[in-house]
């Protein structure tokens, strides 16, 4: 009897577990495939919490996670530790998500043991090396070593082919706008005590990004501070990173400040309750740009590039900077002018409809079983 092909996935940070959790999930669903999920462990209570919400249990943690690691730490930690792993359980092929440091290092782990790799939202671009640090190098490197290109966009493609990328391109949408779905169907009520701290009209905030750390993380609380001060009514929640670097500037300005609720970073679930309830999203992460349309909610972008300009070019999100006076003059744009606001809230979502896992799926069996 041919034993069946073995599919490795390997996720290292909680978005990559949200748009990998549906491929596991339609994966599952058949039984041509085996399948091994491998945790590296950098973000494991967050990644847990999500594949518990998909009821998907990981084969394998590969616990690398210490504290103040490096990228360099986090690279080598991971080859090392999937030569292992890739050497007892040899995977027919290996699927990673994204651009994060854990992706590139999952991929070159199987470049070096002559495994195909599949690689989920691929051919993402600013084509400035350093802005997003380490991300636009790291998806670049995968891209060169892929046999299977998932692209969410014509854009993303169109990316790939300039680049002279190798392997088979396919437009697929983006797997987040599944789990999106998913997870919503889910939730249809959340108690949460800070929905007692809220007003009515909140906008959902979330920063992270390194190039955001420093003077910039000071301008954009400028910013949100001057929007506070002009919009009584209005109050942000905040869900905080980890890292203290972006979390002491947040509690140093606004512990005080009764609507401005700061959170630990919520969960997956509670994350799709609140952006489903906010009025709007206030932004650095990558993620949001392309989850928010999905609902509605008009995301301004607190970076001067992004490597998402389809939402751009739709009108679902807008970049805005960091510089305070461009901050408040947005928001209180959208706040007060409601043409902008509908125009932006009733665009179409261009990362999309839902069916991203299904066509990863057959695809990745064409490759394996044909």
């Amino acid at each position: 009897m041919i034993p069946k092909p073995l599919v490795s996935l390997v996720i290292g940070t909680r978005p990559e577990a949200i748009k990998l959790a549906p491929i596991i999930i339609e994966f599952r669903k058949s039984n041509e495939i085996n399948l091994r999920v491998i945790l590296t462990g950098q973000h494991k209570e967050m990644v847990l919490q999500v594949l518990n919400l998909f009821d998907i249990q990981a084969d394998l943690d590969l616990e690398i996670m210490k504290k103040f690691q490096s990228l360099t730490y986090i690279t080598s930690s991971i080859l090392e530790s999937l030569e292992n792993e890739f050497s007892k359980f040899k995977p027919n092929l290996v699927i990673v998500q994204g651009d994060t440091t854990s992706a590139l290092a999952a991929a070159l782990a199987a470049y070096y043991q002559k495994i195909p790799i599949a690689h989920v939202e691929a051919g993402l671009r600013t084509n400035n090396l350093y802005y997003p640090f380490p991300e636009e190098a790291n998806r670049k490197i995968i891209s060169q070593i892929t046999s299977l290109n998932f692209a969410p966009t014509q854009i993303s493609a169109d990316n790939l082919l300039a680049s002279n990328t190798a392997g088979k391109i396919l437009i697929t949408g983006n797997t987040v706008v599944d789990a999106l779905i998913i997870m919503s169907e889910k939730i249809k009520f959340l108690k949460n005590d800070y929905l007692n701290n809220l007003n009515k009209s909140f906008i959902l905030c979330t920063i992270h990004r390194r190039e955001n750390w420093g003077m910039n993380l000071d301008n954009i609380i400028e910013g949100i501070i001057r929007i506070l001060d002009k919009h009584p009514d209005i109050s942000i929640l905040i869900p905080m990173h980890k890292n203290d670097i972006v979390r002491d500037p947040f509690l140093e300005n606004f512990k005080s400040i009764s609507r401005v609720i700061l959170t630990e970073p919520l969960s997956y679930a509670e994350l799709v309750f609140y952006l489903k309830d906010c009025i709007f999203v206030l932004t650095d992460s990558g993620g949001l740009q392309e989850e928010a349309p999905t609902f509605g909610k008009p995301v301004l972008v607190l970076r001067d590039n992004t490597e998402r300009p389809e939402g751009i070019e739709a009108g679902t999100s807008k970049l805005i900077g960091t510089c305070p006076d461009g901050i408040f003059q947005e928001v209180n744009n959208l706040l007060t002018n409601s043409e902008i606001y509908r125009k932006m809230s009733t665009a179409i979502n261009p990362y999309g409809d839902g069916t991203a896992s299904v066509k990863i799926v057959e695809e990745c069996k064409k490759f394996l079983l044909n």
